[in-house]
Formats: structure tokens, sequence, C-alpha cells
């Protein structure tokens, strides 16, 4: 039996952008890949850091005799990889993006796959009443009319999605805003550590934020962030983040290796790693909810 190694990376991909929801790129057929083949996976940056990829890839490898090779990017780079066929499979979790990947006839089936919620994390001493706004789109407004420190992703990632829909919400235009909003072309580890650093806010996805300790509640260099709307303990229904699995139309991207990319989507929405995805957690938090049904 093949020891199957994994690589992750942020390098560049077949001269495009690294790879940080869900989409897997599938082609179709059942025949088992051969010994040591490789699928390459471009992912959510969430996924990673949260290390639900590491919990979850021992198992595929070992019973494909696989590896994986993860790049982690924004959903929106991720997407554009995939629609240029330089992976195998794609997950992610930027819904309207990935409608609008079914629509264009890059995939021909979408699978949401788990669940959990986005988060506005910021200072305990919260000089813009987060605590108290009522939904998300209140808490960006009290954020803005306060012009406190606000950290984007500015990647065009899930997240990034996410946040610039809830300004749109709230009829804010972030061309308009001041020096207070930072949009640094981060992933969610930077952008959080950044936000950090400066005392700000951000919107972040739950698992990550619980797996950096480091900047938040048991934070030692100083005060951390904490998480003050949204998440399983202030949950709030306009944060909602859902990971989904699209079948790659395979006839657009006949080099992707179909075979192998199947069998990872069968695995993924299988009950079995279902029940890995409930058990995995971080100091005591589950980070990630299964819910694989098709939508």
């Amino acid at each position: 039996m093949l020891s199957a190694t994994r690589r992750t990376s942020n390098a560049p991909l077949g001269g495009l952008p690294a790879l940080a929801v869900v989409v897997v790129l599938l082609g179709t057929g059942c025949i088992a890949p051969p010994a040591g083949e490789r699928l390459t996976l471009a992912t959510t940056t969430s996924v990673r850091d949260s290390g639900l990829l590491d919990f979850l890839l021992p198992d595929f490898e070992a019973r494909e005799h696989a590896d994986v090779a993860v790049v982690a990017v924004g959903s929106g780079q991720a997407l554009e990889i995939a629609r240029r066929g330089d992976a195998d499979a794609v997950l992610v979790h930027s819904p309207s993006a990935e409608h609008a990947f079914l629509a264009d006839g890059e995939a021909v089936a979408r699978w949401q796959i788990m669940w959990n919620y986005f988060a506005i994390i910021g200072p305990d001493t919260d000089p813009a009443g987060v605590r108290h706004a009522t939904n998300a789109t209140d808490a960006f407004s009290r954020i803005a009319a306060n012009q406190s420190v606000f950290i984007s992703r500015g990647d065009n990632s899930g997240t990034n999605t996410k946040e610039l829909a809830l300004w749109a919400a709230a009829e804010l235009n972030t061309s308009t805003f001041g020096s207070w909003y930072k949009s640094i072309g981060q992933g969610m580890a930077a952008t959080l550590h950044t936000a950090y650093e400066l005392d700000g806010y951000t919107l972040s996805d739950e698992g990550t934020y619980w797996s950096l300790p480091d900047i938040g509640p048991n934070a030692t260099a100083k005060p951390g962030l904490l998480l003050l709307l949204g998440g399983l303990a202030h949950p709030s229904p306009d944060l909602k983040n859902t990971y989904s699995v699209l079948q790659l139309n395979a006839t657009r991207h006949p080099n992707i290796k179909a075979d192998l990319a199947q069998r990872f989507a069968l695995w993924l929405t299988s009950n079995e790693t279902a029940l890995k995805i409930a058990a995995y957690n971080v100091s005591g938090h589950q980070l990630f909810f299964p819910d694989p049904r098709r939508t």
C-alpha cells in the first residue's frame, strides 16, 4: 500500500493565482484510480485554516491510495481555477458564485455538504456596539457610523462576498469609506491577525476564529478579539455559511481526473464522512455541521 502524502500550498497553479461553502469538480465514471494518483483540490482557506482538511483527508487518501494536493485561496479564485480546468476538485462557500458557475454550464449539479455561521469579530471594548445589534446588517451600520477599524479580506472569497453583501444590505458602499476600512487582500487567518493587531472588527467564519487561540479569548500578548455576533453562541439567520459540492461538466474539462474526483465527492457526502465532520472540534467547539443534500 502506497504511503500517501498531502501538499498544501498557496503557490500559483498553472500560471493562475494560488487557490480560501463548496464546489467539487467532478466527472463521471466509477473506475478505481491507480495507486499513487494525485487529486488537486482547489479550496477555500477556511476549511484549511480550521484544520478540517487535515482531519478528514487521511481517510480518503488511505481508502483510495491517492494523494490530495491542497491549494487554498478565496472561493472566487478557486472557481476561476476550476473554470480553466486546472484543478480536479474545488471546495468553496460562495452560493451566489456557485449558482453562476452552474448557470454558465461549468457544473451540472450542486450538493450542500455542511454549514456553520459567519461571525462578526471585534475587541471587547466594542466601540460600535455590535453586541447590541439586532442582526448583521445593523451591526455593519453601527461600525460604519462609528468609523471603527474594519479589516476586509478583499480577496473575492466567499467571506469577502458575504461581507460586501452585508454592506450593500445596509445601503453602504465601501468605495466611499475612509481609512478606517482596510481591504488587505489576504486569507482569513491573516485578516484575523491584522484585526487583532489593530483592535478592529472583521467578518470571519467561526471555524478559523476558534482555530487561532493566539487572537481570541485566551490571547496573551494583549486582550483578544471576541465573537460579538453570529456563530453558534449568537446566531443570526443572515450569517449562515454553507459549503457545497458541485459536479463539473466533464465535457468542458476532459483532462481532469474524473473518476478520482467522483470518488472524492461520494466520500465527502457519505454518512461516514458526515459523522467525522460532526466530530471535529477545536477546544470543545464544533466547527462544522454536516447536512449533505442536493440543493
